[in-house]
This record gives structure tokens, C-alpha cells and sequence, in this order.
């Protein structure tokens, strides 16, 4: 029986964020997404796998879950990231440009290009509803109308020269701030969010 057929419908996020030498921050992160709202173990959602580079000072953690869960996955995700991420002392040699630097989203079974878009795009509005500060920088599918591509938003933000983002005007939120940078959110080559988050505590 096909997987349609089945009623699956299912994608993935290799979350980026820059962090790998401290090995229990990577893991809680990596546990954040797995909880529901209820702190439990939510059923539809996996951590596949966790790669760190030490050198880089950075990890991908793969998480996949139904379509329908896993903007909500990714988001408590990045939420642990940035109360444990300061990119004003994170060191690595790795061009990254914030605490939690990638959120490519990509489609696995029974979704297609524009649902991953349409996930990715509703994850940065939630960031900039219920986090202060968050900003977001949207690319691709999810900039419209001009969808600028990856190679155009990297030569505007100044991707590889971090770090001052305070002449930066975000399409969405707040201006960015240096403790958290700014985060990338894409579906596949051709969507990217950046987003940047302050966490008050």
C-alpha cells in the first residue's frame, strides 16, 4: 500500500545551531523538540540524528514529524537554542550568523514544496507573535513578491563578514540583536527565513 494511501504526511528539519562542544546543550535542544505541549514525548515526532563538528562549533539535528507538528517541533527547538546560545562569545570557524543558524525544512512523504513553505513561513510569523524581538528575513518562495534567492540575501547580509546587524532591516520584527544573530529557514535550495530571537529573562 502506497504511502498515500496510508495517510502519511511527513517532512524534516535539519536544524543547524551553533553549538557543539557542550554536548548537554545540544541534547536538550534536541530533546525540546521531541516534547508536546504537555511535556511529553509527542508520538509524531523523531530526532533522527545529531551531528556535531567541534571545530565548526556547530551541530545539525535532524528532526522529522508530520507536516502538521513540525513547525511547533522546530519552534520549542530554537527556543532552547537561544536561552542557551550567546553568540557574543560563541567561538567556531564555521561563517555562521546566529545561535540557532538553519531551519531547512524539506518534504518526505505526501507534502509538497509549497506545504514545507507554507510551514516554514508560518514558524517565522509564530517566532515574531511570541517572542520579543524576534526578526525575520525571508528568501526564495517565502519572499514575495521579489523571492530573492540565497546567493542575494547572503551578499546582502554580509554572510561571510559577521557581525553587525544593527544596520539591518528585517521584513519582519525587530532589529536584530548580537546575542542571538540571525537564523536561516529554507524549504529545500530555494526557501530561506532568517530569524533572529531575544529571549528576556
Amino acid at each position: 500500500m502506497s504511502s498515500s494511501r496510508l495517510g502519511l504526511r511527513l517532512a524534516a528539519c535539519l536544524l543547524n545551531i551553533s553549538e557543539a562542544r557542550r554536548k548537554h546543550i545540544v541534547e536538550n535542544i534536541a530533546k525540546a523538540a521531541l516534547l508536546g505541549k504537555n511535556g511529553r514525548k509527542h508520538p509524531e515526532v523523531s530526532v533522527l540524528n545529531i551531528f556535531s563538528d567541534q571545530d565548526y562549533n556547530r551541530s545539525v539535528i535532524t528532526i522529522a514529524a508530520s507536516v502538521d507538528e513540525l513547525g511547533n517541533s522546530v519552534l520549542a527547538a530554537c527556543l532552547e537554542a537561544f536561552q542557551s546560545i550567546d553568540m557574543e562569545v560563541q567561538e567556531g570557524i564555521h561563517p555562521c550568523l546566529g545561535a540557532v543558524d538553519l531551519i531547512p525544512i524539506y518534504p518526505l512523504v505526501g507534502v509538497g514544496v509549497e506545504e514545507c513553505g507554507a510551514v516554514a513561513r508560518s514558524l517565522a510569523e509564530s517566532l515574531v507573535l511570541h517572542v520579543p524581538g524576534s526578526s525575520v528575513f525571508l528568501f526564495g518562495e517565502a519572499d514575495l513578491p521579489e523571492k530573492r534567492t540565497l546567493v542575494q540575501r547572503r551578499k546582502q547580509l554580509g554572510w561571510f563578514t559577521r557581525r553587525d546587524f544593527s544596520a539591518l532591516e528585517p521584513d519582519l520584527g525587530a532589529t536584530p540583536a548580537r546575542r542571538c544573530g540571525l537564523t536561516g529557514s529554507q524549504y529545500g535550495f530555494v526557501l530561506l527565513l532568517f530569524l533572529n530571537l531575544i529571549i528576556e529573562t
